[in-house]
Order: C-alpha cells, then structure tokens, then sequence
C-alpha cells in the first residue's frame, strides 16, 4: 500500500467517519477513518464475517448507541479502538487496521 492522505485530523469529529480507497497488491480495496475516544483508527472496510462493506456504502459504521462499528449485513459489534468483533457471527475476530500517522495536521495511511 503506497502513502494517501486520508483527511485532515481537525476535519474528523468524535463520532465521525471518512471513508477512503488504496490499492493493495494491485487491488482496489475501501477503507474507513474514524474518531472514537478523541483517537483516531483506520481500518479495512469489509466485515471478518463475508467480504461485504461494513456501512451498506453509505457511510456509516457507528451503530446507534454510538459505541461499537457496526456490520449493517448481520448486526456484527466491533470495538472501534481495537477492531474486535464482540457480537455477531465473526465474534473473536478482529477488522483489519491500516496503519494511520499524523503530520502537520493531515493523516496519512500506508506504509
């Protein structure tokens, strides 16, 4: 995975999500920014259950009471700062991070 930007860091709000493309061994593939607890994470959009998106391609990955990134295909729980899933059919699985850094204000992702 070569080196995107993803957004600026001041531009994602608690609660919020960006979602973003890359390529991985010649593959387009989507992935997702979040802030959760003040601290941002990225991760692979594709559940750990089927590969299917996450957010029905519309966006959203927080379930309703705000707390967890949520499958909308089955319902599956995933804890945003680690990625694990507590509920659903993947339980014990964990998304897939991307590893993100800050610099001068703009998140990166890549290696």
């Amino acid at each position: 995975m070569s080196r995107i930007k993803i957004a600026r860091a001041d531009e994602v709000l608690e609660g919020q999500t960006v979602k973003f493309q890359f390529m991985r061994g010649g593959k387009p593939l989507e992935g997702f920014l979040a802030r959760f607890q003040g601290q941002l994470v990225a991760y692979k959009n594709r559940c750990r259950h089927l590969p299917l998106s996450l957010d029905f391609y519309d966006g959203r990955f927080f379930a309703s009471d705000g707390k967890h990134f949520v499958c909308h295909n089955h319902n599956a729980l995933y804890e945003p700062l680690t990625g694990l899933c507590i509920r659903g059919p993947c339980e014990g699985e964990s998304l897939k991070a991307i590893k993100i850094e800050v610099i001068d204000g703009e998140v990166w992702a890549g290696e």
